[in-house]
């Protein structure tokens, strides 16, 4: 019978070898059994790789459909909002041009009243003379 040797590990050194008759059915029965789980082992691993992936995909196409959906509801507020104060902006431009006419009529009146103060005040520290 010949003996071979099969690695316990990546390392390589005598010492990391196990002898395995080989003409005995049962270490090759039990090498195979070993080979064929690490077989199923990918497998498996593999399948929940693909299981992940397409996870992963599906919850991207949920949440983009529910950012779209979101940004749908935003833009059709925002239009609505805009409707609503562009629908109003003859009565708003009428509105602001009543407060300025106001405001310049009152600023007027103002610099009416005390126009005669402000030039006898400037006479009066013009013409006095300080040592």
């Amino acid at each position: 019978m010949q003996t071979t040797y099969i690695k316990t590990s990546d390392r390589i050194s005598t010492t990391d070898t196990v002898p395995i008759q080989m003409g005995s059915t049962k270490a090759q029965g039990g090498i195979h059994r070993l080979l064929a789980a690490e077989q199923e082992a990918q497998h498996i691993v593999n399948a929940a790789r693909n299981e992940k992936t397409a996870r992963l995909k599906q919850a991207k196409e949920e949440a983009d459909k529910e950012i779209a959906e979101f940004r749908a509801q935003m833009e059709a507020e925002f239009q609505k909002k805009v409707a609503e104060t562009s629908g109003d902006s003859g009565a708003n431009v009428k509105r602001l041009e009543q407060e300025t006419d106001a405001k310049i009529h009152h600023l007027k009146s103002e610099a009416e009243r005390i126009s005669n103060d402000v030039v006898h005040m400037l006479l009066k520290h013009v013409t006095t003379v300080k040592h």
